[in-house]
């Protein structure tokens, strides 16, 4: 990757690194690019390095060849914690320019693995064939040795030409005290060469009948093994294709209008209160709020919403979206790093970059293998010269060499990064962010679904429908527009409804003089020296005013039909009942539906009256319905579903849903609700259709199959292709794997798993 501007230099790198007190508290996050990661043992140990200082942690994304550094802010002692640890890495600033630049390194990669991998097979499998024809591998004349002399030397210059960058990559290892699958490829590439050379130099000195070559091996094994690696680039290539997006969906330019009139200014030049102009058809540059000018705006790329939203003064607009055929002018509320766009964008590279708990087992299992594979392969190759049939000696090498190039645990540390990238990726696309990997996995394992009933089931637009009137003391619009006095300090959506149809009646504005909220019952307030009840029942018979069985009847009427009551009082006196009715989302049912299609518990909450809850629960398909719950009791609810063994998934969108989200197994907040429950979930569903919900569980069900299909085929690749390496078939069926096969079926298994884990794009999910 070329080193952009403002990057670090490795040669700025101190030679002793340290790092302060002060550094390691530091919030920042760090990414730094490491080109030369090819397997789990490299994310073991780059992990390890920076978890041996205290309050500093990395995380390693094999995939993407990324590492994210929390914990200090200090690059330089990045860098060189890295080259000590035998990597080398670039910082990177700029996340589009990270990801154009790396688009350019695995394309010059590509290239240059696909020559190299033409030029060694190319060599190969002449070589190959002359065995294969009858001509002889063996040193027998002078004119054989001096032959075989110059394919040697001819060899070893190809080997550095296709194969530099493993040896690089097993003397920086080696330097660093540590093992990685360059060690295994330039161990026993290494071995095949310096043995056959051993055999041009010195025939004498081998037994009658194990003097021979093995020069095609190495040649072949490094161009088998580049190829893998090259088309494995190009699959891997289509695993961050949901960022790319994301990333192109941010614009460079806008046009301000400035006192000189309209200017085109770079993103970078645009001050928070800047006003742009957004013309018809143009992409939404920063985050702002219209000032003139109404438009219809494309918000798919970020919500997954397929139908355009209607704007006009008032409303917000987010970076990234398409205008439609309206001109507007919005004032930027946000700068290009805090945009809803660049946010978006940085969770899914975060999530992208966490680990489940069972891709953290392979780690561990990852940070040993390559020394015992080191281990197996000398044991093998021993026994066999011990006890092999003649000639044993060349046996011995061919087994070693066997196991050292099939054991690369390539495919094991791709097996649960790719699925993740993938999943995150298409989540993102789909409108749902995915907080961690974590998340992900125990999404999968739901057992129940809790909605929320308030902007969640419904829309969370409550509607006043109607107002009765139990006492002749005030008239309609002036109890109306007392209320509404009231409830301007409630965040509660019925209080904006109330709200909002007193405005609509140009309703007189009131003060109030004191204000309490009673949490889950209701606002009491002092109005004009009368107290003040607007709540529910509970609320007004806690203070004592007195309900009529009349009015308590047209309660349970209203609510049995679906319409929340909201009870009014003034010193004692009843005086009505606002009627709410907040719209079930059309898409509801369905959803609901199918997931109990797909045998899912699912229990609806509400703080709304028991009557009110169960008619929007008919309405939708729900058996389980727990009502009139204050916050404190929704988190029992989720508690006690866990106690019974349920695995949980909380689904809500307001500030009274965030304990009961935490204590969730899986929270999940519609993206439409407060930024407080959004903080507390583990996934946010940015679309506001409840089957975007199904989708989401559906993908994490695919991901964890995907994810154990990889680690199944990873796990027997090397529990089988070990021991067949060894020889574990020879005394049975004569057969002895090649050290050329070896290095194909290593090849091989990396790029079935990259293209299995591809497949979750294309995976239904309904």
């Amino acid at each position: 990757m070329p080193q952009s501007q403002g990057t670090a230099s490795l040669a700025s790198i101190p030679a002793t690194p340290q790092i302060a007190s002060a550094e390691l508290s530091s919030p920042r996050v760090l990414s730094v690019f490491v080109a030369d990661m090819s397997c789990a043992s490299c994310v073991a140990k780059i992990e390890s390095a920076f978890a041996k200082h205290r309050g500093v942690e990395a995380k390693v994304n094999l995939a993407d060849k990324q590492v994210r550094v929390t914990g200090t802010d200090d690059s330089a002692w990045v860098l060189s914690l890295l080259t000590q640890a035998g990597y080398q890495g670039q910082i990177i600033e700029d996340a589009a320019s990270a990801a154009a630049d790396k688009a350019l390194h695995d394309k010059r990669e590509y290239r240059t693995r696909i020559w190299q991998a033409a030029l060694g097979i190319a060599t190969g499998v002449p070589l190959m064939l002359w065995g294969l024809l009858g001509g002889t591998m063996t040193i027998s004349s002078s004119a054989a040795q001096l032959g075989w002399g110059v394919v040697g030397v001819l060899t070893l210059v190809l080997m550095v030409v296709t194969g530099s960058h493993f040896y690089r990559g097993f003397w920086r290892s080696l330097k660093a005290k540590s093992a990685n699958m360059d060690t295994l490829i330039a161990l026993g590439t290494g071995s095949a060469w310096l043995f056959s050379m051993l055999v041009v130099l010195l025939p004498s000195a081998f037994p009658t009948g194990t003097g021979h070559v093995y020069f095609e091996a190495s040649v072949m094994i490094l161009g088998l093994i580049n190829l893998g690696h090259a088309l494995e680039l190009r699959a891997r290539g289509k695993t961050s294709e949901a960022v790319q997006k994301l990333l192109g969906l941010q614009t460079n330019t806008a046009v301000r209008i400035g006192e000189q009139g309209d200017e085109v200014v770079a993103i970078s030049a645009i001050n928070i209160d800047d006003v742009l102009r957004l013309k018809p058809g143009d992409r939404v540059a920063l985050d702002g709020v219209i000032l003139s000018g109404h438009s219809v705006i494309d918000e798919s790329m970020l919500t997954g919403e397929p139908l355009a939203v209607a704007k006009e003064v008032g409303d917000s607009v987010s970076a990234g979206t398409v205008n439609g055929n309206g001109a507007l002018t919005y004032q930027v509320t946000a700068s290009a790093r805090d945009t809803k766009l660049a946010k978006i964008i940085s969770l899914v590279q975060e999530a992208q970059t966490s680990k489940m708990p069972i891709g953290r087992l392979t780690d561990k299992i990852a940070a040993y293998f390559v020394p015992v594979v080191v281990m197996i392969a000398l044991v093998a190759s021993g026994i066999w010269l011990l006890f092999g049939p003649a000639p044993a000696l060349s046996h011995a090498l061919v087994v070693l060499i066997s196991v050292l190039i099939i054991a690369c645990p390539c495919a094991l540390g791709l097996a649960t990064p790719m699925s993740i990238m993938v999943a995150v990726g298409r989540a993102a696309q789909m409108g749902v962010l995915i907080k961690n990997g974590e998340a992900l996995q125990t999404a999968s394992k739901v057992t129940t679904v809790v909605l929320d009933k308030t902007g969640t089931i419904t829309l969370g637009k409550p509607q006043v429908t109607e107002v009765v009137m139990l006492a002749p003391m005030l008239a309609q619009a002036e109890l109306l527009a007392k209320v509404a006095a009231i409830e301007v300090a409630s965040s509660h959506p019925l209080a904006a409804a109330i709200i909002e149809s007193a405005h609509a009646r140009e309703s007189p504005v009131y003060q109030v003089d004191e204000f309490i909220n009673h949490q889950g019952q209701g606002l009491s307030a002092q109005l004009a020296g009368q107290t003040w009840l607007v709540g529910n029942q509970a609320l007004l018979a806690h203070h004592g005013a007195e309900m009529s069985e009349a009015a308590l009847q047209q309660q349970n009427d209203f609510a049995s039909a679906g319409k929340t009551p909201v009870w009014v009082a003034c010193d004692g006196q009843v005086l009505a009942l606002i009627l709410i009715s907040d719209p079930i989302k059309p898409d509801a049912a369905s959803a609901i539906h199918n997931l109990r299609q797909r045998g899912l518990r699912v229990v609806m909450l509400s703080g709304d009256n028991q009557a009110t809850a169960d008619a929007v629960a008919s309405d939708v398909g729900i058996d389980e319905v727990i009502a009139q719950v204050l916050p404190q009791e929704k988190q029992a609810v989720v508690k006690r579903l866990q106690q019974e063994g349920e695995v949980v998934a909380m689904v809500g969108d307001g500030i009274n849903d965030a304990p009961a989200l935490m204590s969730a197994d899986v929270g999940i907040a519609m993206g439409s609700g407060t930024e407080v429950a959004i903080e507390s979930a583990d996934i946010t569903l940015l679309s506001h259709q409840l089957t975007t919900l199904v989708d989401a569980l559906a993908l994490a069900r695919a991901s964890m199959r995907n994810i154990k299909q990889n680690l199944f085929g990873a796990f027997i690749y090397n529990t089988l292709g070990i021991p067949i390496a060894a020889g574990v078939l020879f005394p049975v069926f004569g057969i002895l794997l090649s050290p050329v096969v070896a290095g194909a079926a290593m090849a091989l298994s990396s790029l079935t798993v990259v293209t299995n884990a591809n497949r979750l794009k294309t995976t239904r999910l309904s």
